[in-house]
């Protein structure tokens, strides 16, 4: 074997192990669960005013008595509290991490807070800010700002606060997949909602998707709800059947119309894994309800 023969293979040794290398550092990376108080932001002239705290879904209530009970409807699993204060100025912000476990749940509790009229900012995968306060969402995590004593500083600094704790999160997300089957005609933005359990006030509907529609000066409402698999959808529509059976069940080509106290005209079907619906279609529009169920339906079966 020649000089020339044998620094060619040492080439290709070498790259060979240097692949390894790259891969198993990513393996590992990928594998690696961040601790929320790695994401926690280190700012110049702010300081920590005291120790984080932080929170488990056992304790959860002791920091948010009232609201404690939605976060774990979402399996909310921990939560860090920190305090941070401007030396000159006085400032003082408040950061609550919350880790909802996966991306959904976090879209869900975001959701559920949120307001359609929000003031937007594109943080993370989406925020919105108020009066001394920041939301955002970005993975698994739904992270909320609070600012005291900022004055007429206090969007700039919670903004800077965000974009500090955002750059820590290698994975910002996406929407819920299932919302890209809702017709895009009539629909409200930043209405959309996911409704973990209970859906619809029935403990049998679980992983609920909603989204607020106006069209013909009506305001209703189209809805998924993703079984586990088809056998566990047709279960929960032969449920939701039977819940309303004395409303008066009529079938339709795509499915079923139901009469409602509260939800009004009903338009739902089953889609593979999928029930989809509509709610809250007023008398003399049912076939506005029955065009939006076809275009869900459509759209599911793309």
């Amino acid at each position: 074997m020649n000089l020339r023969q044998r620094k060619k293979i040492s080439i290709i040794c070498s790259g060979l192990i240097f692949g390894i290398f790259m891969i198993n550092s990513i393996a590992l990376n990928e594998g690696k669960e961040l601790k929320l108080d790695q994401l926690l932001p280190d700012l110049d002239e702010w300081i920590k005013i005291e120790e984080s705290q932080t929170y488990y879904p056992e304790s959860l209530f002791e920091y948010i008595n009232g609201a404690a009970e939605i976060y774990l409807s979402y399996d909310f699993e921990e939560l860090i509290v920190s305090q941070y204060e401007e030396q000159e100025t006085k400032s003082n912000v408040a950061i609550e991490i919350y880790d909802m476990g996966a991306n959904n749940n976090a879209f869900g509790i975001y959701s559920a807070e949120r307001y359609p009229k929000s003031s937007f900012l594109n943080i993370g995968l989406q925020g919105y800010i108020e009066e001394g306060a920041l939301n955002f969402l970005a993975g698994k995590y739904y992270i909320k700002l609070l600012c005291f004593d900022c004055k007429e500083s206090s969007d700039e600094i919670l903004i800077k606060f965000a974009e500090k704790i955002v750059v820590n999160i290698d994975d910002k997300g996406r929407f819920p997949l299932p919302l890209t089957a809702f017709p895009s005609e009539g629909r409200i933005k930043n209405t959309e909602k996911y409704i973990k359990h209970n859906f619809m006030g029935y403990a049998f509907l679980h992983d609920g998707y909603s989204v607020v529609y106006e069209n013909n000066n009506m305001e209703f409402e189209c809805f998924l709800i993703e079984g586990d698999n088809p056998d566990d959808a047709r279960i929960m529509l032969k449920k939701f059947l039977q819940e309303k059976k004395e409303m008066g069940i009529k079938e339709i080509l795509s499915g079923y119309m139901i009469r409602d106290r509260y939800y009004k005209n009903i338009f739902i079907a089953q889609i593979n894994n999928y029930i989809c619906g509509v709610i809250k279609i007023e008398d003399g529009m049912e076939e506005g309800g029955k065009d939006y169920l076809g275009m869900i339906i459509d759209n599911l079966k793309q």
